[in-house]
């Protein structure tokens, strides 16, 4: 799981937080209520999370409840792909 945890970390740094301290990017950093995800940041990381781990996030998933941290992500991730 910390590989998925990695990319997901990358990803939102290159995309959403460019120049932003990595170690500021925690597991638990909130992206959702914190701001750093918006509806539109929200879309882009659904197609990136669904590209790059061959899932399916269904929409009711995506927003706060499996969406506002890395740790949710990687735990959704991860469940989606036990079940496949």
């Amino acid at each position: 799981m910390e590989d998925i945890a990695t990319a997901v970390h990358q990803f939102i740094l290159r995309e959403f937080l460019p120049g932003e301290d990595p170690d500021e990017l925690t597991a638990s950093t909130p992206l959702i209520t914190g701001g750093i995800l918006d509806s539109i940041r929200t879309l882009k990381l659904v197609v990136f999370l669904e590209e790059k781990f061959g899932i399916n996030i269904e929409a009711h998933e995506a927003g706060v409840e499996h969406l506002d941290s890395i740790g949710q992500i990687a735990d959704l991730i991860d469940s989606k792909k036990q079940a496949a």
